[in-house]
């Protein structure tokens, strides 16, 4: 096995133990993480109906044009800081946070401050 798939199975082993415990609902959606080589995703999720009620990205036209400077995490910072303002819009303050198995440091960290200091509560 590669190392790439070691890191990926023990990734969604870890996704698959989060999981289990939390669920968003309409009061408290969940705030899903995706992190890839290049960018970062985040979604407000509500889980009892399916949906996503929010999302943003690195390649989000609202935002791509602000982080294409800036280093990686500073950019994940940013990400959280926009789907704080819009979550906040929608009178969403507290949500789930789903780190979606990866480890919570660096980027997906740097998300998550963003967040909170737009306002979300997690």
């Amino acid at each position: 096995m590669s190392r790439t798939n070691r890191k990926e199975s023990a990734r969604q082993k870890r996704k698959t133990r989060i999981r289990k415990r939390i669920f968003g609902t309409e009061a408290r959606p969940r705030l899903s993480v995706f992190r890839s080589a290049k960018h970062i995703y985040a979604q407000l999720v509500v889980d009892s109906s399916g949906s996503t009620i929010l999302a943003a990205s690195t390649v989000s036209p609202e935002i791509r044009d602000e982080v294409a400077k800036l280093k990686k995490s500073d950019a994940a910072r940013k990400v959280g800081e926009w789907i704080g303002r819009k979550a906040a819009e929608k009178n969403i303050r507290k949500v789930v946070f789903d780190r979606n198995g990866f480890l919570y440091h660096g980027r997906v960290k740097a998300l998550a401050e963003g967040a909170r200091e737009s306002g979300l509560e997690f």
